[in-house]
């Protein structure tokens, strides 16, 4: 008998400690859930028994419901190509290149190979969208596109729930089975549905009412697990049963309410369910396969990262295609979800099953180290595919006594046209080449290059040039070019916009070459030029 206390106490400490830890460095606090699960598997020698099983699928079933909370029909139709016709290319192609694989390397039989295959064609949603929502790269065409491909997985995660259902089934007449399996969803999504629209305003009407916290928490799980139950109770997953009840939640007018109250409740059981996945991770069957682990792991990415980058290059920029396909070549929470319920209901044995799940674990670990490095391994894919740093039609002539500008971003742009209204010859460097095309079709003097390389300083004349213009607000990228161009022999005169934080950084010690320009001051006195403006208008 296990001391759960004991085990709740070392669990929460050691989520505690790892986490903060990882955070430092960038990891996602999955990580540290895992490897939490990982060290109580190792002490309390958990690996097979009943109880982890169990509370591994509650933790499935709250994955599924904070992605049902989630889930929204506009998103999906402002998103209709990004998410139907690149999520249903993806998943299709993936799916069945990785049911070939698992087939063949694997030996599972058709049926299971089918949903492990499409189980591994799925990406990480919790990692892939935490980051890039942190970096800001949501906002960008490939983070969009990650994005699109993502919701539609998510949604593709329910066609696999119900493959998992009726291929465990012991009813051998598939005519029957499948009948039986319509009528049961009709059924379910009927009674859900009516549920939903009649009875679950009121039902919060009436708790909201009485002004308690823990009473509208409790009322929550309440329909969560009684959703899960009708689910069970119908001969389905009791994570479909979640997804569909928090799919009916999101559409009430206590969404936000309920976002915001469960937000720290849905951290914490997301984060039980990766406890159990660590739990469930059998060391001695890792140190066996590690070989097959290896090759699984490369070969799934590679395949992924592949079909993705070639199917987006038909309709989209090569850049944008390859970032895309290295955000999203990593297999995700859901198939981890997956695994657990192929393993519970006796469809996959417990070595396939860690093989795979460490598989899982490996690309997600490795995920967050490519996003936060995606225009560096970028910037290196195509300077190993291109014999030259420019675009093509790119001026060749060089340039003397002209005017350098670093960064083609809204100041830069700002900058440039009003360079442009003077008459003096400038040239523009950009490493990102969405905004490169931009400029081309404006018919800027624009380069297509990473702007710390010697040879591209060269390529731009920057020893004769009159001044250089930094517009670049990277913290990192701006030290490293400030650091080149104060290399020179020559001294280059420089203009640099910062803000308060990173003058206080970088350029406490500057010499007399180097010009800052302080964002703060700058607005405070366009603001002031502005008001008195007003107030000379209002006196007139």
């Amino acid at each position: 008998m296990y001391d759960f206390l004991e085990i709740f106490l070392i669990a929460s400490g050691s989520a505690i400690v790892l986490n903060v830890i990882f955070k430092k460095f960038e990891i996602p606090t999955i990580i540290g859930y895992i490897i939490t699960g990982i060290v109580i598997s190792y002490l309390y020698n958990f690996n097979g028994s009943e109880e982890i099983s169990h509370i591994a699928e509650f933790g499935i079933v709250f994955l599924m419901f904070t992605i049902g909370l989630e889930f929204s029909f506009k998103h999906l139709l402002a998103m209709n190509r990004e998410v139907f016709l690149n999520g249903s290319v993806q998943m299709a192609l993936c799916g069945v290149v990785c049911f070939a694989l698992v087939v063949g390397f694997l030996n599972l039989g058709e049926k299971v190979g089918l949903i492990v295959g499409f189980a591994l064609a799925l990406s990480s949603t919790a990692v892939v969208l935490k980051i890039l929502n942190d970096n800001g790269d949501i906002k960008e065409q490939y983070g969009r596109k990650a994005l699109g491909i993502l919701l539609f997985q998510d949604i593709a995660v329910i066609p696999l729930l119900l493959l998992v259902d009726i291929f465990s089934s012991k009813n051998q007449d598939l005519t029957q089975l499948i009948l039986t399996t319509i009528i049961s969803v009709l059924i379910l999504l009927s009674l859900l549905y009516l549920i939903g629209k009649y009875l679950i305003d009121r039902v919060f009407r009436f708790v909201i009412r009485a002004s308690s916290q823990e009473i509208f928490i409790l009322t929550l799980l309440f329909i969560v697990i009684g959703a899960s139950f009708m689910a069970h109770y119908f001969g389905f997953s009791y994570s479909l049963g979640a997804f569909i009840a928090g799919a009916i939640i999101a559409e009430t007018q206590y969404k936000h309410k309920i976002e915001a109250d469960l937000i720290p409740f849905r951290d914490l059981l997301l984060g039980l369910f990766f406890i159990t996945v660590g739990m469930q991770i059998n060391f001695k069957i890792v140190f066996e396969n590690w070989d097959k682990i290896f090759i699984l792991a490369l070969v799934v990415c590679l395949l992924k990262l592949a079909i993705i980058f070639s199917f987006l290059c038909l309709n989209t920029k090569k850049r944008i295609a390859f970032k895309t396909a290295f955000s999203i070549a990593q297999v995700g929470e859901f198939a981890l979800a997956i695994f657990s319920l192929l393993q519970a209901n006796a469809m996959l044995d417990a070595k396939t099953a860690q093989i795979l799940i460490v598989v899982s674990v490996i690309t997600m670990i490795l995920t967050p180290f490519i996003l936060n490095n995606i225009r560096k391994i970028t910037n290196v894919v195509e300077d190993m595919t291109q014999n030259a740093n420019l675009t093509p039609g790119a001026q060749n002539a060089p340039l003397k006594n002209h005017i350098v500008i670093f960064g083609y971003g809204r100041l830069g742009q700002e900058v440039a046209q009003k360079i442009k209204n003077t008459g003096v010859p400038y040239l523009i460097l950009e490493n990102d080449l969405n905004l490169v095309e931009l400029g081309l079709s404006r018919r800027e003097n624009i380069y297509f290059a990473n702007a710390a390389q010697e040879e591209t300083l060269k390529i731009a004349n920057i020893e004769e040039c009159a001044v250089a213009i930094i517009t670049i607000n990277n913290e990192a990228r701006l030290e490293m070019l400030t650091q080149v161009l104060e290399g020179y022999p020559k001294p280059i005169d420089t203009v640099i916009q910062v803000n308060g934080t990173i003058e206080k950084l970088f350029f406490s010690s500057v010499d007399e070459h180097i010009h800052i320009v302080r964002s703060e001051r700058v607005i405070a006195r366009n603001l002031v030029s502005e008001a008195l403006e007003c107030k000379i208008r209002k006196n007139v």
